[in-house]
């Protein structure tokens, strides 16, 4: 039972459950953005949103493939509006704010592994390091 109190209150799984809570509250207001702005939009400039309607026969079989067709529309509505409202944004705040933060580390020459700057040994393959004389560039942000 320790394990399992322990594997409950370790720092990752609470995270991820503050995450799960925040993406669901999140995709109501996508889900909101999308039905009751951004579809009346589609609407007004082309015509009616919904294509549920749209149906074809197969024998005595009806596919709906309106219905495919609405969840698609509304996947690339979603998508869209999470990338450039949310993932566009964000990016540049970090590329902004990683502009600004001074270089602490460097690559170690020997395994490629990140040591801070001033180390003159690397903590992971014990290498002998130069000094740095000059500050590296800045790391862009990935």
């Amino acid at each position: 039972m320790k394990g399992f109190r322990t594997f409950l209150f370790h720092g990752n799984v609470i995270d991820l459950a503050v995450a799960v809570v925040m993406g669901v509250a999140f995709n109501e207001i996508v889900q909101a953005l999308v039905k009751y702005i951004i579809t009346p939009l589609i609407a007004a400039a082309g015509g009616t949103p919904n294509f549920s309607a749209l149906k074809v026969g197969l024998g005595s079989t009806t596919i709906d493939y309106g219905l495919l067709l609405n969840a698609v529309i509304s996947f690339i509505i979603i998508a869209a509006v999470v990338y450039f409202l949310i993932v566009a944004p964000a990016g540049k705040v970090m590329a902004f704010s990683q502009r600004k933060k001074e270089v602490t580390e460097r690559p170690c020459p020997e395994c490629l592994s990140t040591i801070p700057i001033k180390a003159t040994r690397c903590m992971y393959c014990t290498a002998t390091l130069p000094p740095t004389t000059a500050p590296a560039a800045p790391v862009a942000a990935r």
